[in-house]
């Protein structure tokens, strides 16, 4: 069978041969059996597949969102709507962090600026800050 070597796979993935490894243990592509020769060889849709991979990976999809999204791929059934929905759920879950990043940000902007980063740590209010006791802390 003509094929890829896991080398030239990942080459021409845009990935390393130890990520290659890591996605066949996390089940997201296949290892092809090893054949006498001791060389396994790679179909040229393994290629695709990891750039599938790659290009979710960085639009923010967890490996298990991946997953999910490979199996609905290739589902007798499965309909555009249903992607569209992990779609539209990955934008809401990112658009949460970054809420979450600018809440961060005027926080920690705020406690740099009272802050006059000399003294002792016992007046640091940066640290006086993060020790304090919330509220409702029962304990």
């Amino acid at each position: 069978m003509k094929g890829l070597t896991i080398g030239q796979l990942a080459q021409q993935s845009g990935v390393q041969v130890e990520t290659v490894k890591f996605y066949q243990r996390r089940g997201l592509i296949q290892q092809p059996p090893r054949p006498e020769s001791g060389f396994r060889k790679y179909s040229p849709e393994t290629v695709r597949q990891i750039r599938f991979i790659r290009r979710a990976k960085e639009l923010g999809f967890s490996l298990q969102e991946i997953s999910e999204l490979l199996s609905l791929r290739v589902a007798p059934g499965t309909s555009c709507r249903e992607i569209k929905a992990r779609a539209e759920a990955k934008l809401a879950d990112i658009q949460q962090k970054q809420r979450d990043l600018e809440r961060m940000e005027t926080i920690l902007r705020q406690l740099a600026e009272t802050c006059q980063g000399q003294g002792p740590l016992s007046e640091c209010p940066i640290l006086g800050a993060l020790d304090e006791k919330e509220e409702d802390d029962s304990g």
